[in-house]
């Protein structure tokens, strides 16, 4: 049996290199752990520097007065592009794979202009490099935009039942109205005797939109039953936009506020309107 003495010096060999060995691992751990933090903190850094841009040039479209339209497709199209594409580190060839996903060459064409607003506003705001500078839009080739009939406006007219929603769309017609135009309508903008409506346009500018005798009928027979508190509908765009998708659904004619645009245009040319009188009634 070997002395006591001897006994305690092999335990405390031992137990000491035991000890080095795990101070060698709580280094390395602790060390692992310090970087793993390091790297949490620099990726929630570059998150939070993404969501500060995209907020950012949110604030500064409000700040040039863009309609709550624009705001919206910017929140939109740029919130996706974001999520999918970390926009510090993007090259030329990212944002093209990003575009590339889309097959409609005019959803295609949107998401370029909103991206390369965004690379604009960072790079004379913060003096950040573009990645689009040199980058070409990409073609939207000849579409052919739909619009519709003098049979066709009649026919959704006669389709639905609600004498508020045949007013909407002799409007829509008649006018050549955008969305946020005909919404915002209140009584005192009308004037009856000249038949035509005082709207606010984009970029907050006042102008008048004429309307005709189908308008003037349907009008004023749902101002004869409703008082407004506000509007003159009653409605928000999500209301007027959910009336006319359930329009198309019932008559299969397309059916959104800017093919009532085209179709005003197309029906003052095809009546010997020259371009720039339409021009100037459509605002």
């Amino acid at each position: 049996m070997p002395p006591k003495n001897n006994q305690d010096k092999n335990t405390k060999a031992v137990i000491g290199t035991k000890k080095r060995k795990f101070e060698v691992v709580s280094d390395t751990l602790a060390s692992l752990a310090t970087r793993v933090k390091s790297l949490r903190r620099f990726r929630v850094q570059r998150t939070r520097n993404g969501a500060d841009y995209f907020s950012l040039f949110l604030q500064s479209r409000k700040a040039n007065e863009v309609s709550p339209g624009s705001l919206s497709f910017y929140r939109v199209k740029l919130g996706r592009f974001l999520t999918e594409v970390n926009a510090d580190t993007a090259k030329r060839q990212d944002i093209e794979s990003f575009l590339i996903q889309f097959r409609n060459p005019g959803n295609r064409h949107a998401y370029y202009r909103v991206i390369k607003t965004f690379y604009n506003w960072r790079e004379q705001t913060f003096g950040l490099p573009n990645p689009m500078e040199h980058m070409s839009a990409p073609r939207l080739g000849k579409l052919i935009l739909p619009n519709l009939t003098q049979g066709q406006v009649f026919i959704l007219i006669k389709t639905t039942h609600d004498v508020r929603n045949k007013a909407i769309i002799a409007l829509f017609t008649e006018s050549g109205l955008r969305l946020s135009e005909l919404t915002n309508i209140e009584p005192q903008d009308i004037d009856w005797n000249s038949r035509v409506i005082r709207v606010i346009g984009k970029g907050e500018k006042e102008a008048f939109a004429p309307f005709g005798e189908l308008t003037e009928r349907y009008l004023g027979a749902w101002l004869a039953q409703y008082q407004p508190d506000g509007n003159i509908w009653g409605l928000n765009e999500w209301g007027i936009i959910s009336m006319l998708r359930r329009l198309e659904a019932a008559t299969g004619i397309t059916c959104n506020p800017h093919t009532f645009r085209r179709t005003f245009a197309c029906l003052l040319r095809k009546a010997g309107v020259d371009v720039m009188t339409i021009k100037d009634l459509g605002r």
